[in-house]
């Protein structure tokens, strides 16, 4: 994965390299790990998807396109999961403010605790003795990359084996993961808690390892706990009640304009830009909020070089902003006599949580934040209420209402 080039171009040749695959060959072949480097049978789309360089809405064209709706069912059905657990953060907001707050609250606990310290130490070191676990934390640091199946496995040996706070691998993930995103990362791991779709963990199962490693790996069922139940006592009231969509304020065109590059969006160039009164363009540097501690330089190169591309296509002259103080934005935003910022929508997050920390401050300098938002989230979003199932219910809609059925 270190050689993946975090640009357009580059994402576009590798979807294009995959759409032969991504019918019956995905299907097939989709759970297993075959190790680093050999991660043939899945697109590796995934660290472009995150930041649209590639949209999903072009990914799953080109599968029906190259194989038609019934071969590529599965296909389409992981692109929109994506989606899913975007939408369904959104609606329960409350999710991602008990997950940061719990993480505070873990991270203090791990500076007072030196036995835990060790233990979750050697885990993201690689070294507990457990070679599959050992060789996925290994991969993760090396490459920012794991297979989903990999994530589950490790997931659940970290949460019920190892008997580890389930929110310091959540972090541990997102800190290294190309793809990582708030609402993928810590659903994932909250549905292999039982958290997600309550009372239902996902235990890693020695024979399921050996057979979908294809054998690379082969762990005693001894060393794998027995899983019975989930972490749902942590969250004895049960899951948040679903919440509106948080409403969002469309550019305004003519107004003066300070435009907002980040790697939530890494595509400007889709929307209509010649409507605005650009003053002063920035692209912003956030990777580093994703955690307190520090995150990969793998990660931060890739935001890096994904700005770098998205402001080239866009032609626009930018400044680099680092979201360190709030308020910075809102100086750099009034230097420039704008009266909106404009950036594509940002979704419940670390980058969302530090907008919304500068909003108060906008709003005292009469400037308002201003969001584009993509076809694909208002259209899957609505459905994003309660399990997957509703949304795999809805696929044929949600297709036909972005003009792809």
């Amino acid at each position: 994965m270190t050689d993946l080039n975090p640009t357009r171009a580059a994402g576009e040749e590798l979807l294009a390299a995959f759409a032969p695959k991504m019918g019956r060959h995905y299907a097939n072949g989709r759970n297993t790990d075959h190790g680093p480097g050999e991660h043939n049978a899945v697109s590796m789309l995934s660290p472009y998807i995150r930041r649209r360089l590639v949209l999903e809405s072009d990914v799953v064209a080109a599968a029906l396109a190259a194989h038609g709706p019934e071969d590529t069912e599965k296909f389409v059905q992981e692109v929109i999961w994506r989606g899913y657990f975007k939408g369904w953060l959104e609606r329960r907001p409350q999710v991602w403010a008990s997950y940061r707050n719990g993480l505070d609250a873990d991270l203090a606990i791990l500076e007072r605790n030196r036995r835990l310290r060790r233990d979750v130490d050697r885990a993201m070191a690689g070294q507990t003795g457990l070679a599959c676990f050992d060789a996925w934390a290994t991969e993760l640091v090396e490459t920012g990359y794991l297979h989903n199946h990999a994530r589950m496995w490790f997931a659940s040996i970290w949460i019920f084996t190892l008997g580890l706070p389930w929110r310091l691998g959540a972090d541990f993930f997102f800190r290294h993961l190309l793809d990582g995103d708030a609402a993928s990362n810590t659903l994932g791991w909250r549905w292999v808690a039982g958290l997600h779709t309550r009372g239902k963990p996902y235990a890693a199962d020695a024979q399921n390892i050996a057979t979908f490693t294809a054998g690379r790996f082969t762990p005693r069922r001894s060393e794998l706990a027995e899983v019975t139940q989930g972490l749902e006592a942590t969250e004895p009231d049960g899951l948040p009640p679903v919440l509106p969509l948080r409403p969002v304020t469309l550019p305004q065109p003519g107004r003066s304009t300070a435009l907002l590059i980040t790697d939530e969006d890494c595509r400007v160039e889709d929307f209509d830009l010649a409507a605005l009164d650009i003053r002063a363009a920035a692209k912003l540097m956030a990777g580093h909020l994703r955690s307190p501690l520090p995150v990969s330089e793998l990660v931060l190169r890739f935001e890096d070089g994904a700005l770098a591309d998205a402001t080239a296509r866009a032609g626009i002259s930018t400044v680099e902003m680092q979201a360190n103080d709030p308020v910075g934005l809102v100086r750099w935003a009034a230097g420039a006599g704008a009266t909106q910022i404009v950036t594509p929508y940002v979704t419940r997050g670390p980058l969302r949580d530090w907008l919304d920390e500068a909003t108060p401050a906008l709003a005292k300098e009469g400037i308002t934040l201003c969001e584009w938002q993509r076809d694909w989230d208002t259209a899957i979003w609505p459905h994003a209420t309660a399990g997957f199932f509703k949304v795999k219910r809805n696929i044929p809609r949600i297709l036909e209402q972005m003009s792809l059925a």
